[in-house]
């Protein structure tokens, strides 16, 4: 029991900094209606300068001279790293424009282009290979219009070619695409399995003598179903009108807020102040994750008719995802939950380690707050 204690509070340690952010996304825009095509690339600033020297000085501030100064470098990578053909034939990017936009989570290097193609034929494939040489969870979501045609689409290190045939493309692919990427956002989410974690624990400690009673291993799997729908029916709501566009709220204070739910929960395992009724802190909590899973699905999905369809296929995948992570974790913390040494230390351990990691994110996204403004 000391050993898996120690084991487990070095990966929370470890694990803590280096995945206390928002997923790495890369949004293109692709209209192949018009004659020559129109192209719009935006990549994170932050993600930009991992493979581009932004800040000159090393500040940790990016400034216009610094970005203009580098804007060579970057429009090389991205010319490089996004490829479209006509047939087998490579077409040309022909740059119009280019400047910053914003997305939820801060500052982006937006850049348009005209799509050249021979024989001035539409592209029938597009290619993106951005990033994942240096971060393999990293993910390009493409938004092509072909006149009344819409399609969506995820591309990752082991699927990075997409046909633009947007006729061809069933509404079962949209649903498949966005439900395996709720799927990863849960999973590769650090903070939300940690807050799911805090959440479940409650349903594992003892409160009769014996574990191996069935009638106290059903009150707990009742005990986790409510807690679980509350979170569920909680962050699908703020989730749905955040996508359909009824509310906006603020990247950077919702991160904090994720970060100290997290905290808040993990303190309330040890010293109760917002009572037993783990549900009512599941749900209330909920909320505000909810906006968070919401913050890419919103700006890709933004004025198109498969919003619902993606919405729809995001939900079931973070829904799939959560229900992994209890399948796994559940009964192994159920089997020992019968050691006093896990009530009276392991749990402790953990609520304080959780405690440390979301304060400890909550300070670095107010630090970064004025970078995101």
């Amino acid at each position: 029991m000391t050993r898996w204690l120690a084991g487990l509070t070095l990966l929370f340690a470890m694990a803590g900094p280096a995945l206390a952010h928002k997923a790495s996304d890369g949004f293109v825009y692709l209209d192949t209606s018009t004659e020559p095509s129109q192209l719009r690339i935006d990549v994170a600033l932050r993600d930009l300068a991992l493979v581009v020297p932004l800040d000159a000085n090393g500040d940790r501030q990016v400034t216009s001279d610094e970005l203009n100064r580098a804007r060579g470098d970057i429009t090389r990578y991205l010319e490089q790293g996004l490829q479209l053909q006509a047939g087998s034939r490579n077409c040309r990017l022909v740059g119009q424009d280019w400047g910053l936009s914003r997305h939820s989570d801060g500052p982006y290097a937006a850049l348009r282009y005209q799509v050249r193609c021979p024989a001035d034929a539409a592209p029938d494939q597009l290619r993106y290979d951005l990033l994942f040489e240096v971060d393999s969870l990293h993910r390009g979501l493409i938004q092509q219009t072909d006149g009344d045609q819409e399609q969506l689409a995820v591309l990752g290190p082991d699927d990075h070619a997409l046909s633009l045939d947007a006729a061809g493309r069933s509404w079962f692919s949209v649903f498949a695409d966005f439900l395996q990427q709720g799927i990863w956002h849960l999973l590769l989410g650090f903070d939300h399995l940690l807050f799911l974690l805090v959440l479940i624990l409650p349903a594992t400690l003892a409160r009769h003598q014996s574990t191996r009673d069935p009638k106290i291993l059903r009150s707990r799997l009742w005990e986790l179903a409510g807690i679980v729908s509350s979170f569920t029916v909680a962050h699908s709501l703020t989730l749905g009108m955040t996508v359909l566009g009824l509310v906006h709220p603020p990247s950077g204070p919702v991160e904090i807020i994720i970060a100290l739910s997290i905290a808040v929960t993990a303190i309330n395992l040890l010293f109760p102040v917002l009572g037993h009724r783990t549900w009512k802190i599941a749900f209330g909590f909920g909320l505000v994750h909810g906006f968070g899973f919401a913050s890419v699905l919103e700006e890709l999905t933004h004025g198109t008719s498969e919003r619902v369809l993606a919405l729809a296929g995001f939900n079931l995948g973070v829904e799939a995802g959560q229900l992994l992570i209890l399948a796994v974790i559940f009964p192994l913390l159920y089997a020992i939950s019968r050691y006093r040494l896990y009530q009276r230390a392991a749990v402790p351990a953990i609520a304080l380690v959780v405690t440390v990691i979301s304060l400890y994110w909550a300070a670095q996204r107010f630090v970064a707050l004025p970078m995101m403004s």
